[in-house]
Formats: structure tokens, C-alpha cells, sequence
């Protein structure tokens, strides 16, 4: 099924504001990222893998105002707003653990993993437009040496 063009203008400026807000690349999605989130069937639950390696110390930007604190420190800040606007979006998490180890393929240092579900595209693009989750998205670019994030149609 296509989206007609006035969806589709939606769905773009949908894009376009996000990219307004938080960015693209280094942390964030970037263009071509949204547009495949996008891609998904409209109706599709959503499964999203988080893989976070921590700082030792937050990175935060001097004008920022934040208290310097560990990576583990600022992630928890991030957490504390992130965890109730996933859930107000309708989203829920399926696992949060420490990152054990691979067991097969390549051998692989993260220090905590995040599975979360969402009802479908939307719910996910509804997280990232949250006031809230906005401004608390500060404390998990500041936390995190690296991160990989990946979806799924599930």
C-alpha cells in the first residue's frame, strides 16, 4: 500500500522537525535512518535494540549547566525521564541488562543493552517529538562513548 502525498508530506515534515531538533548522525538518526523507520509498515509493532558503551565521564557541553557526573551517572539521569515517556507513548521495555558478552560472531565491548517494544513507527517517532525526552536526550549523548541502535518489525 503507498502513502498518498499528503501523508507522505506529513511523514516528511514529521522528519524534518526531528532533524530540527536533535541533529543528524552522532547520537542521533540521521536522515535515511527516519526515512527507513519510516518504511516500515505503517501498523507494525516495533522492537528497538539499544547497545550503550559508557564514559567514564559524562561529556557534556560547558554551557549546559549540568553537574559533572560518571557516563553511568548521566545515562541514569537520561533514564529517569526516557523510561515514563516510552511508556506515555505506549512503548514497553522487553529487557535491560548489562551486556554479557558474544557469543556468536565478533567479540563485542557494550556495557549495557535495551530492548525496547513499541505498537508501531509511530509510537517510536512520538518518543523522539516528546518535550521531555527532548530535553533529557542531553544526558544519553553525554553518557555515551558509543551506542548502536537497531529496529525491527516485530
Amino acid at each position: 500500500m503507498s502513502t498518498s502525498p499528503d501523508r507522505q508530506g506529513t511523514l516528511d515534515l514529521r522528519i524534518e522537525n526531528l532533524i530540527a531538533a536533535y541533529g543528524e548522525g552522532r547520537g542521533v538518526p540521521a536522515r535515511a535512518q527516519w526515512q527507513a523507520l519510516l518504511n516500515l509498515p505503517e501498523d507494525a509493532p516495533v522492537t528497538v535494540l539499544n547497545f550503550f558503551k559508557f564514559r567514564a565521564e559524562a561529556q557534556y557541553d560547558p554551557k549546559s549547566g549540568e553537574t559533572p557526573c560518571s557516563g553511568q551517572e548521566a545515562f541514569s539521569r537520561y533514564a529517569a525521564v526516557s523510561a515514563p515517556a516510552l511508556e506515555k507513548v505506549g512503548g514497553r521495555f522487553l529487557l535491560l541488562a548489562p551486556f554479557g558478552g558474544s557469543f556468536i560472531g565478533d567479540q563485542e565491548d557494550w556495557d549495557f543493552v535495551v530492548a525496547g517494544a513499541y505498537p508501531n513507527r509511530n509510537a517510536v517517532l512520538a518518543l523522539f517529538e516528546d518535550q521531555d525526552y527532548r530535553h533529557c536526550y542531553i544526558h544519553r549523548l553525554a553518557a555515551c562513548e558509543r551506542q548502536r541502535v537497531l529496529f525491527c518489525p516485530a
